[in-house]
């Protein structure tokens, strides 16, 4: 018998409620190991290649701050670390040059060329800081120069026809110098420490570390880093920003063992044993600044140039910048800061 019209509608309208069973979605392949020899060589890794000669055109912005007391032989570190006049150098006392009665900042850049690879380095100097009677806020100078840096690099960056390449001047990387009491870290070190380490990359370095013997480095390296702990102030490498467990098992040992690094510095030439070395010479022998035997400055070279220079620069941009760049762009509402505000506006709010 045929279904009369009542029963086709209704399933019509089952068909309707029912749903279309769906397609199984594609589960994509699992990448099959290529066999190399049978395809032949592609070329992939001639990228790295590719990226060296690129960057080595443009070249390399690397921008270091040295902060302590007059006298600690920030100058000289920093000639020493480029093995070039890099930091100014008083020739010699004169009467005429007083303490600076407030902190000043110098920055003097040059250009540093080797094996091909060019580098624009810039040192800034603050001489004046903790050289005052009274050094209550002192670090304002000099923190309120480093947000000016970012604040130079946003305005480029939210311009409509922005650079192609935006000069950078932010401060990669900060040595601040300890006193080598022996003692434990003065207030002014710590205030300084616990500001600024959340704006720029601090590596604490004990200056003159020849002044201390050996016994007396160990515990004041040891003293300094608990301290540091205590006060909840994070240098560099951070913790939070170790990528992998490698960075980690690295950046641990430099934590752990090498902060702050003894150094001492020197810019005069000594044979020692027919070699010629960069030291300091005193009654009983010459203290050889690359030896690890007679201090850390080795130590604190490749760190800071030869193994972390790059992270250096990255850790300011990725995290310090953007600190700064969400920061100033909330509190304006989400807008670029020059839609909103005129130069004159921005001095008067800064």
């Amino acid at each position: 018998p045929h279904a009369g019209p009542v029963e086709s509608r209704n399933e019509a309208a089952m068909s309707e409620l029912v749903p279309e069973p769906r397609q199984k979605p594609v589960v994509p392949m699992k990448p099959v190991g290529i066999n190399a020899s049978l395809l032949g060589y592609i070329g992939i890794d001639t990228i790295i290649e590719q990226m060296r000669k690129k960057t080595m055109k443009t070249g390399f912005d690397f921008n270091i701050m040295v902060v302590g007391q007059s006298g600690l032989g920030k100058s000289t570190l920093v000639n020493t670390l480029f093995k070039s006049q890099v930091s100014r150098k008083s020739s010699g006392w004169n009467r005429e040059e007083k303490i600076p009665k407030t902190v000043e900042i110098k920055a003097i850049g040059h250009v540093i060329e080797e094996g091909g690879v060019k580098m624009k380095l810039t040192v800034i100097d603050t001489p004046g800081f903790g050289d005052q009677i009274n050094n209550e806020n002192c670090w304002e100078p000099i923190e309120k120069y480093i947000n000016e840096q970012y604040e130079k690099f946003l305005k480029e960056e939210v311009n409509i026809a922005r650079k192609k390449r935006i000069p950078d001047t932010r401060v990669h990387c900060c040595l601040y110098f300890i006193s080598p009491t022996g003692h434990s870290l003065r207030p002014l070190d710590l205030e300084f420490m616990k500001h600024l380490s959340k704006v720029v990359n601090i590596i604490p370095v004990i200056a003159k570390a020849d002044t201390m013997t050996l016994e007396e480095k160990t515990e004041f390296k040891q003293r300094v880093r608990k301290e540091l702990e205590v006060n909840g102030i994070e240098f560099y490498p951070q913790k939070e920003f170790d990528e992998d467990l490698e960075d980690k098992t690295e950046n641990d040992k430099i934590r752990q063992e090498s902060m702050p690094f003894a150094v001492v510095g020197s810019d005069k030439e000594y044979q020692v044993n027919g070699k010629r070395v960069l030291g300091r010479k005193t009654p009983w022998g010459i203290i050889e600044v690359e030896n690890l035997n007679h201090c850390e400055f080795a130590l604190l070279r490749d760190f800071v140039i030869r193994t972390h220079l790059q992270d250096l620069k990255e850790v300011t941009h990725n995290i310090h910048y953007e600190t700064y760049r969400a920061k100033r762009l909330n509190d304006n509402g989400g807008l670029p800061p020059m839609a909103v505000e005129t130069e004159e506006n921005h001095e008067s709010n800064l």
